[in-house]
């Protein structure tokens, strides 16, 4: 199956869930970091996440991926944010992140092609507040964490994200990831999976010669 979305940009949301913050021995941010991953980043279910070797460390991470439906710019807090959803799906935020540490910001660690699995379709009818995300390697859990746990929850990043840019039907915002966040190696199996929508499946090649 392709990656059910084309994207003209995918917002991705740093140290949203305060457990994952203290691990990457940092703080919850006062207000949402944001950061963008490039849009040639994205695979679907089944495609391989093949590593880079200019990085000695990628991580998985495992999130909740919302779909924007419409157009949306400068939302007011009275503004229903959610109706600008078209759906929600899984989405793996895989970062080198050797490089994220040595770069400080965060393009070159998060944009490798194949860098943002994204699948396996959308779902239209999830209620975004409280379901279970999951990373699995080779089977094992790593991460666990359910979306009541954002710090910000999905209608303020909505809201809070189309203040500064305009979002657009096609649109990616992942939403932040629970602990557990750890390194895959060739010959691995990652999955992504968020209640009510399915499991995202990749397997994990070495990178080219």
């Amino acid at each position: 199956m392709l990656a059910p979305v084309e994207p003209s940009k995918i917002v991705c949301v740093g140290r949203n869930y305060a457990a994952h913050a203290s691990e990457m021995g940092g703080s919850v941010p006062k207000e949402p970091m944001i950061f963008l991953k490039t849009p040639s980043s994205v695979i679907g279910t089944d495609e391989p996440i093949v590593l880079t070797r200019y990085s000695n460390h990628v991580d998985h991470e495992a999130e909740l991926a919302v779909i924007i439906g419409k157009r949306c710019s400068q939302l007011s807090d009275s503004d229903d944010a959610l109706s600008y959803v078209l759906g929600y799906t899984c989405l793996n935020d895989v970062s080198a992140r050797d490089l994220q540490k040595s770069d400080v910001q965060f393009t070159r660690a998060k944009g490798f092609d194949t860098f943002c699995p994204v699948g396996p379709h959308i779902e239209t009818q999830l209620d975004p507040r409280d379901v279970l995300v999951e990373a699995r390697v080779n089977g094992a859990v790593r991460q666990s964490g359910s979306t009541s746990q954002m710090v910000y929850p999905v209608e303020f990043l909505i809201r809070w994200i189309s203040r500064m840019m305009t979002l657009i039907p096609g649109d990616v915002i992942a939403t932040g990831t629970p602990a557990g966040v750890g390194p895959l190696t060739p010959g691995d199996t990652v999955e992504v999976s968020v209640a009510g929508i399915g499991v995202l499946h990749n397997p994990v090649h070495a990178p080219a010669s």
